[in-house]
């Protein structure tokens, strides 16, 4: 990390750790004073982040140290020699780094796709299934509803599972016994458990599922036939998804390409969207 700015050698540091929102507020203050950072005291820390001092305490534990002195002696053998390092041209901030990080999980993703099986595999499986269910909770909610607005275009029967609660062992049944035979869930941090307990209902049921995941041992993975990971970027306040997201398109891809009729329901939306006035030229 040497050859790095103070802040993109902060950003490392905290990559790949599942941190609080709380945490991640302490992160962002550090990155934003990345050069006065490794001189901090706990106290200083959490006035500047708007936190406790316990909670100062819990961050560094969070990433892996004994408490915040271990961090900070850390801190200061990777950093300048001094808090008046103003970092150079090659300095980004914590926005940036954010945007940085998002093109790096659509790299691997990019990576991952150069061995299209698992896709075209997934294709398959969703278009063959009448009806189709699509699962995303919390987080993910917004996932599911986008692959399943897509989707409902050249699919027959799309069912979206986005909220949570008693019926949705119902849904699942209801899908099943109409002859649904493959689910796809959009499973992204922090994994609720209500998601994993409907994986497992569904297989129990019969249904194959395919899961869209931040990673390969995330906790949906014991309940997925095929699961294909897109990593969140963990670099603001709030997950971003920009690789789940393009994965589910290229996932909607590999579906019309398996869908016989797909081409010809676009063209009847198209010119049924024209008649009505649906859109804004």
């Amino acid at each position: 990390m040497s050859g790095s700015s103070p802040a993109a050698r902060l950003q490392q540091l905290f990559e790949g750790h599942r941190l609080t929102p709380t945490q991640r507020r302490i992160a962002h203050s550090m990155v934003r004073r990345a050069g006065d950072a490794p001189f901090l005291s706990s106290v200083e820390l959490a006035e500047l982040a708007g936190v406790s001092q316990p909670s100062v305490t819990r961050f560094a534990v969070a990433l892996g140290f004994d408490g915040y002195p271990a961090l900070r002696k850390h801190l200061r053998e990777v950093a300048p020699a001094g808090p008046a390092d103003g970092g150079g041209e090659d300095t980004y901030n914590e926005y940036q780094q954010a945007v940085l990080g998002e093109i790096e999980n659509l790299r691997h993703l990019a990576e991952l796709l150069a061995d299209p099986g698992p896709v075209e595999r997934a294709g398959k499986l969703l278009a063959a299934s009448r009806p189709l269910l699509v699962l995303g909770l919390r987080a993910a909610s917004s996932q599911a509803r986008g692959f399943g607005y897509f989707a409902a275009k050249v699919h027959p029967d799309v069912r979206v599972l986005d909220e949570g609660g008693s019926m949705l062992h119902d849904r699942i049944d209801a899908a099943r016994r109409a002859g649904a035979t493959a689910l796809i869930c959009f499973a992204l941090p922090r994994h609720p458990r209500e998601v994993v307990d409907a994986l497992g209902y569904a297989r129990d049921q019969g249904l194959t599922v395919v899961s869209v995941a931040d990673s390969a041992f995330a906790p949906v993975a014991r309940h997925s036939d095929l699961l294909i990971p897109a990593a969140v970027g963990t670099g603001l306040a709030f997950d971003t998804a920009c690789a789940p997201m393009l994965l589910g398109r290229v996932l909607l891809e590999a579906m019309c390409d398996d869908l016989p009729d797909a081409q010809a329901r676009l063209e009847e939306f198209d010119a049924a969207a024209v008649a009505r006035g649906l859109f804004v030229e």
